[in-house]
């Protein structure tokens, strides 16, 4: 049975003395690595110790100093030997023990986050050192590796406060294996889907990505083992699972950005009736357009060798009547007005086509490609293109088709009346 020293006094004194021993170490030795450590690393031209620094992996590491100290003064402080410690028959002798175990058990902790730290200054130097890392992202993985860091310190610094072996901890854990599962489901399904997102290129840092069902559209910023971090355009930041990337689908737009083409596709309804053959006239005025030149001409060279073929079959048959019409001659308009456009990419799909008509009209179709990728560039130059659009509508006799509005409707109220 322990029982507690008649001289109790003098050894709280003495456990004092030793606290402020270790305290007095840890604030030299940790002062002095840092006062080393800033001057080697201030006549060096590499950044990598400069990474070490910030990460504070010398700082922690000088903490086991003071660890060392209680570990080894322990003993003599309170006028033990390490054999009557390892007996632990009295008082003294068994908080002895249990001290030098509490030290040990701290050692092992601080060593542990310190690792934890290099771990993160290695990150930090892959991603200044290496020009591919935004596509290459090594955090997950380190952090895979930190984490069964902080599991093992975990086991050992248990044994070691139980005053067990390490083995016997380890040994019941397959019993414990379901419930490790189930605990560490989401770091094993983040950890798989790290590999497969790494492995088939699937997202990198910077990349826009849009996940309607999640409510996330914006620039990926961070890429770890349990999270993605995005950055959505109203500046806000999402959280999503990693394992989330391979469960449900995504889109990733950085084959836009790396194509150098972004594509509008964008309709205009054209109102039915408008839509007519063109006059002679109208034909005269328009063939004086730089961009309509030489498509009326081959119009009109094509369209008299149908009459003239369609004049021998005699006077007793209705021959087909072919004639510009004002939508036709537009779609020439628009696309040669595309193809000279300096925004326009020359290489990529170019089409301006009618699409099904509907009751609210003939919908014309724009479908090509800005030769800018930026979001304000594209959005300007597909703004410029349908208002010279709707601007050039009249001169073809055309109308814009528009649900009536509240004027329009009491227009032709007071004309009924």
């Amino acid at each position: 049975m322990l029982t507690i020293p008649e001289n109790w006094l003098e050894l709280v004194g003495l456990l004092l003395a030793l606290a402020a021993t270790a305290w007095a170490v840890d604030w030299f030795v940790t002062r002095m690595f840092r006062a080393v450590v800033h001057k080697i690393a201030a006549k060096t031209r590499s950044t990598w110790d400069d990474r070490l620094i910030h990460r504070k992996v010398f700082t922690r590491i000088a903490h086991v100093a003071p660890g060392l100290v209680v570990y080894y003064g322990i003993g003599p402080a309170l006028g033990v030997s390490g054999a009557e410690i390892t007996v632990g028959v009295s008082t003294t002798a068994f908080m002895a023990g249990l001290t030098q175990r509490v030290a040990l058990a701290f050692i092992v902790v601080t060593v542990t986050m310190s690792a934890s730290a290099f771990l993160d200054a290695i990150n930090d130097i892959y991603n200044e050192s290496y020009s591919d890392a935004n596509n290459r992202p090594i955090k997950g993985y380190l952090q895979v590796v930190g984490l069964i860091l902080y599991i093992a310190a975990g086991v050992v610094a248990v044994s070691i406060l139980a005053d067990r072996s390490p083995v016997v901890f380890l040994s019941g854990l397959g019993a414990l294996t379901a419930v490790l599962m189930l605990v560490f489901r989401d770091t094993i399904l983040s950890l798989v889907a790290s590999l497969q997102i790494m492995s088939n290129d699937m997202i990198r840092i910077g990349d826009w990505v849009e996940m309607p069902q999640a409510n996330v559209d914006g620039d990926v910023i961070d890429i770890a083992l349990h999270t993605v971090k995005i950055q959505n355009w109203d500046k806000t930041i999402s959280t999503i699972p990693t394992h989330k990337f391979i469960t449900e689908s995504f889109k990733n737009w950085r084959g836009m950005s790396e194509s150098g083409g972004r594509r509008i596709k964008r309709a205009l309804n054209i109102d039915l009736t408008s839509i007519r053959f063109l006059t002679e006239e109208e034909i005269e005025r328009l063939s004086r357009h730089e961009l309509l030149r030489e498509y009326i001409a081959a119009k009109q060279e094509d369209l008299e060798r149908h009459a003239a073929e369609k004049a021998a079959l005699g006077n007793d048959l209705v021959p087909i009547v072919r004639r510009l019409t004002n939508v036709g001659t537009l779609r020439a308009y628009l696309r040669s007005y595309l193809r000279q456009h300096p925004e326009i990419h020359e290489k990529m799909t170019l089409l301006v086509r009618p699409l099904t008509p509907t009751a609210q009209g003939l919908p014309l179709e724009i479908y090509c490609f800005t030769n800018d990728t930026r979001w304000e560039s594209f959005e300007r130059i597909q703004a410029d293109i349908f208002d010279h659009l709707v601007a050039t509508l009249p001169e073809f006799g055309l109308e814009a088709f528009q649900d009536p509005s509240g004027a329009d409707v009491i227009m032709m109220s007071d004309n009924a009346g």
